[in-house]
């Protein structure tokens, strides 16, 4: 037998194997997070509550196909940010999580589509470094916007490195008429809250 053939069939046991124990992992973990993320935003002041689970906003940027799930919604009261999808994502290596800050914008429609931007970091050294410059790309408009607000910039060069382990992604979903910023999981600081909310700020704006 090819190793080739010995490789395929060891990969094929491991995702057997893997991703059952994944599944049963986010069943456990998925809504402690949330409520984790709910006790956090109260304690550093955040006016949140907790939606019940069913709501038609936990569909917004997900498909069946795609893996992912919502472990719920928060609200939050007199914010750029409406809401936020605690999002899980399992696969054979394990269940990752990520959350969803959902951006109610009126000019996102299907006739008028905001393009896919993200975060992209600049570090010195160039692998483990730090994080020594940031700069936006995708929609024209928009990256023209964040890339002007250096006091974002400042507050995002100044966080947590929690923040930098992926990036952030604003992604439009002109069905639902929101935006979405998506982020690693983290619990985020005071700093890091406001940093997302000028975000959320300039995409209401575009």
């Amino acid at each position: 037998m090819e190793w080739s053939n010995i490789l395929s069939i060891i990969m094929a046991i491991l995702v057997a194997i893997g991703l059952p124990l994944a599944l049963r992992s986010r069943k456990k973990a998925g809504p402690k997070k949330r409520e984790e993320l709910y006790q956090h935003l109260k304690e550093i002041g955040i006016e949140a509550s907790l939606i019940e689970k069913g709501s038609d906003k936990e569909k917004i940027g997900l498909s069946r196909s795609s893996g992912q799930r919502s472990e719920g919604i928060i609200e939050l009261e007199d914010r750029n940010i409406d809401f936020i999808n605690v999002i899980s994502v399992a696969s054979q290596y394990g269940a990752r999580y990520f959350l969803d800050y959902l951006v109610k914008c009126s000019n996102i429609m299907e006739e008028r589509v905001l393009k896919k931007t993200n975060l992209t970091k600049k570090k010195s050294p160039a692998l483990w470094g730090k994080v020594v410059a940031i700069e936006w790309k995708g929609d024209d408009s928009l990256t023209q916007s964040l890339n002007l607000d250096y006091s974002l910039e400042d507050k995002l060069l100044e966080a947590d490195a929690n923040v930098f382990k992926e990036s952030i992604w604003i992604l439009s979903e002109p069905k639902y008429g929101y935006a979405r910023i998506r982020t690693g999981y983290s619990l985020p600081s005071a700093e890091i809250f406001e940093a997302i909310s000028s975000i959320a700020r300039h995409i209401k704006s575009w």
